[in-house]
């Protein structure tokens, strides 16, 4: 610094070094502000972790004076997604330019309304996805609130601040929305409780619609209590009902999408409910082929594949009509509204709108068809008993502004479609964590039966954790090493029931194979030839990621695995695979129609 003072003293008559050193200082200062702000919004960002666009309070109705008795959200507080009215209060929808050609609110939401009267008190709304499409939580004009669990990944949306403000800890509940996943999605990515209550239960009076057919009030919570006592003030509930026995349905077929270990989500459960009483032994269900049998109208819906039977083309046909629905009604409600403002939209958001407003929809009532004919199809797999386990989402969340692939959001609709088309009730619990990522479960329950299901998730929640800690210590037995001779033999037994067409035969042979000799190849690719077969996806990926292992060179191992990859719909590492089986013989046919087929799709 003496050295600097010195050479400006020399050189004092020189304008040109006054010139430069204020520069300098100036540049100084400018640099030392913009640090100060940053910081200063990291404070302020830090502090709500970007879930809130507006605070206030609303103040919750008086406690009547005794002997009645404190009212059942007393002490409570909340926050609102900004598609509520709030008398006041101009209704955003996650959008500037609504905002600014909307009027102020003259009355608030009838559900907001409804906690205050019962003790809560709102303290503000919550970031959304704009105009609620989008499940990832991202809002470009208001930035996207902070996962508290994973800050560099997405909240999921479209009740994203909502979501975020409950796992932040900064509220004990909060309202969102739900057409096709909107609280669910956010609430498994968070790691908090999440509740879309049966289609018409919960008044949408004082909501703006995103499809009504398929919108819902959900709410978000940590503790299961305070989420069963928000159902009980907006569904009306009665206090006290006879406990009903519970029957447990897993759709295997659904959890062959989701990449957590079954020892994680269906084990865990299962063990849960061990201790329990009242729970009959689970059961487990192929659940594509049953919409497929039992939901006719699908058949309109196949895009991939003329056949429903055919792995979870039925699920893709639900998924494709539920965002059929959505966009139509979308475009009834806002088309005029779109094309008069032209509003400034997020590129992924704008790609939906375009999509919605610029499609023609010729089979609408078939949509409708689809949606009465999936809710009666419920109704006779579960009974008065049943709760249907699924995973709330096939993948974990994406890292922020990387931006949702086809197959992303293909993966994610397939599993959301099934609440979402019934209109059934649906909870989204909280497993803990697989490779530093939450991870959850769903249990769906016929549509009405919601005070059924919150009580079920009250019964279960102390012992699932208990479960999932348990799970979270516990490590996967290896493999066993054997008499090689021995396991030839088994493998041939194998090839003999496979070319007989005994699929389940052929893959215990296998297995038997393999744990006499668990290095060998061609017995992981065989027995993931017999799990395709079987519909088996997820095993039939592991065989193959072990057959590879073993052998970098097995056409056949690329073949199957892109072949089951595809059918769990990554189509991404399943073009992959079929690019590297071309690469090793590029003569394949199959390999060549698969990656031309799948590049198409991707791109």
């Amino acid at each position: 610094m003496s050295k600097t003072l010195n050479l400006i003293k020399a050189n004092a008559s020189n304008p040109k070094v006054w010139l430069v050193a204020g520069i300098t200082v100036a540049g100084i200062i400018v640099v030392a502000e913009t640090r100060r702000r940053r910081k200063k919004a990291m404070i302020i960002k830090r502090e709500d972790f970007g879930a809130f666009m507006e605070r206030f309070e609303l103040i919750p109705f008086p406690q009547p004076p005794p002997p009645a008795a404190k009212l059942p959200l007393s002490g409570l507080t909340f926050a609102i997604k900004d598609i509520f009215d709030v008398k006041g209060h101009a209704t955003g929808f996650g959008n500037p330019d609504w905002q600014r050609t909307h009027e102020v609110a003259d009355k608030t939401a009838v559900v907001v309304t409804a906690l205050l009267k019962n003790g809560a008190k709102c303290v503000g709304k919550t970031v959304m996805d704009e105009l609620a499409f989008g499940i990832t939580g991202e809002n470009k004009h208001y930035g996207t609130p902070t996962n508290p669990n994973m800050p560099s990944n997405v909240p999921g949306g479209s009740s994203s601040g909502s979501a975020v403000a409950v796992a932040a800890e900064l509220v004990d509940f909060a309202l969102g929305t739900d057409t096709i996943g909107c609280v669910r999605v956010p609430a498994s990515f968070c790691g908090v409780l999440g509740f879309r209550p049966s289609h018409g239960a919960v008044s949408t009076i004082g909501v703006l619609p995103n499809s009504q057919s398929l919108d819902a009030i959900g709410w978000f919570a940590r503790d299961p209590s305070i989420l069963h006592r928000v159902g009980n003030v907006l569904l009306q509930l009665k206090a006290v009902e006879p406990r009903r026995g519970r029957h447990l349905v897993f759709a295997d077929d659904l959890f062959q999408l989701s990449k957590v270990p079954k020892q994680k989500t269906v084990h865990v459960i299962s063990k849960a409910v061990e201790k329990l009483s009242g729970y009959q032994l689970p059961k487990h269900v192929n659940f594509c082929l049953f919409i497929a049998s039992n939901v006719p109208s699908l058949k309109g819906f196949c895009q991939h594949s003329t056949n429903l039977q055919n792995g979870i083309s039925a699920l893709q046909a639900l998924s494709s009509a539920m965002v059929s629905l959505q966009r139509y009604e979308f475009k009834t409600n806002h088309e005029e509204w779109l094309k008069d403002v032209k509003p400034r939209l997020g590129p992924e958001v704008s790609r939906c709108v375009l999509a919605a407003i610029n499609n023609t929809y010729e089979n609408v009532k078939s949509l409708y068809k689809v949606r009465t004919e999936m809710r009666a199809a419920m109704q006779s797999l579960l009974k008065d008993d049943g709760i249907l386990v699924i995973p709330t989402i096939a993948d974990p969340p994406l890292k922020l502004k990387k931006g949702s692939s086809t197959e992303f959001h293909d993966r994610a609709c397939a599993l959301l479609s099934v609440a979402s088309m019934s209109g059934c009730c649906q909870v989204s619990v909280p497993l803990g964590e697989h490779d530093g990522c939450p991870i959850s479960v769903s249990f769906v329950t016929y549509h009405g039966a919601d005070k059924f299901l919150l009580d079920t998730v009250l019964d279960m929640y102390a012992s699932l954790q208990e479960q999932v800690s348990i799970a979270s210590n516990s490590a996967p037995l290896p493999d066993l090493n054997g008499n090689m001779d021995a396991s030839e033999l088994l493998k041939e037994k194998g090839n003999a029931a496979f070319k007989g067409k005994q699929w389940n035969k052929a893959v215990n042979y296998y297995t038997e194979a393999i744990k006499l000799n668990g290095t060998n190849a061609t017995y992981y690719n065989n027995r993931a030839a017999a799990y395709l077969e079987l519909g088996c996806f997820q095993q039939a990926e592991e065989d193959c990621n072990k057959a590879i292992s073993f052998d970098k060179k097995n056409v056949k191992a690329y073949l199957r695995r892109g072949t089951a990859r595809d059918s769990l719909l990554c189509y991404k590492e399943a073009l992959e695979d079929f690019k590297h089986a071309l690469v090793l013989e590029p003569q394949n046919k199959v390999a060549n129609l698969a990656e031309k087929r799948l590049r198409k799709l991707v791109s």
